[in-house]
């Protein structure tokens, strides 16, 4: 069986707001990380390429350690201090990004962005330097929370304006706090993406739900232990044990929640 690391970042920062910091990395951590994966012999590779190259030949084409780094957001310190060490080992990657944040976003802008974010150009820069640019919704709400039409207009908007600023086909998404339902992986299949990510805690597997990706959450509290068994694959439903149990419970609660909006014909 096909069992890859997909790794979630968001900021990559020394100094983090009070906003991002749970789920800030340092850069100097990040650089280890990317320096161990380096020194390992893993083979990087974005979402989109991951996901070709295992429905290709049964997974025949893929590398013998395959890993894929994912960032959330877009946040603007992906472009200062995450972009140079990736370069500097040669790693692609894969951003997310939310289009209503974009610093330039102008009358396009939408939700509230947590810290400084990337600009268009900084984006467009990014996508030539061979990173993947992915949707992240418009202004990044519970997608699962949304009637029909709001989530159509996320997913879709989100889309267009990606592939209109940056010049370049976007086939990947990932789901705002990794929250999706069957009615959402179905809009966003009809919104033209064709692979999505969720959270999950997981490693990824040629089993799994290309709509509902499970990857790893890698943040300021992640040590250089826990990452090393992470990609290793060695115990990590013991390592995400807390967060694998809160996100079953979280889902209870949003079927029912959604379920009671519905009833109340609220959507």
């Amino acid at each position: 069986m096909i069992r890859v690391p997909i790794l979630m970042y968001h900021s990559v920062t020394e100094r983090p707001n009070q906003d991002t910091r749970p789920h800030a990395v340092r850069t100097s951590d990040f650089a280890e990380q990317v320096d161990y994966l380096s020194t390992r012999g893993f083979t990087p590779l974005t979402v989109a390429d991951l996901v070709a190259a295992v429905h290709k030949n049964n997974g025949r084409s893929l590398p013998d350690k395959p890993v894929v780094l994912t960032f959330d957001d877009g946040y603007a310190d992906f472009h200062t201090n995450a972009l140079p060490i990736l370069e500097q080992y040669d790693f692609p990657a894969t951003v997310f990004l939310t289009s209503g944040w974009v610093a330039d976003a102008g009358k396009d802008a939408a939700g509230r962005p947590l810290d400084d974010m990337l600009t268009w150009g900084q984006a467009r820069e990014i996508a030539q330097s061979g990173i993947e640019i992915g949707g992240h919704s418009h202004s990044h709400p519970q997608l699962d929370q949304l009637p029909d039409a709001e989530l159509r207009q996320e997913l879709r908007r989100n889309k267009g304006l990606l592939e209109d600023r940056i010049g370049a086909p976007v086939a990947t998404m990932a789901y705002p706090y990794g929250y999706s339902s069957a009615r959402v992986r179905r809009e966003v299949r009809r919104a033209g993406y064709w692979a999505a990510c969720a959270v999950n805690n997981a490693l990824a597997a040629d089993r799994h739900d290309l709509l509902a990706i499970p990857r790893l959450t890698v943040g300021r509290q992640t040590s250089m232990s826990m990452f090393r068994r992470a990609v290793e694959g060695s115990a990590v439903p013991l390592i995400y044990l807390r967060e694998r149990v809160l996100t079953k419970g979280y889902a209870v609660v949003r079927r029912t929640r959604y379920g009671l909006q519905r009833v109340r014909g609220n959507v």
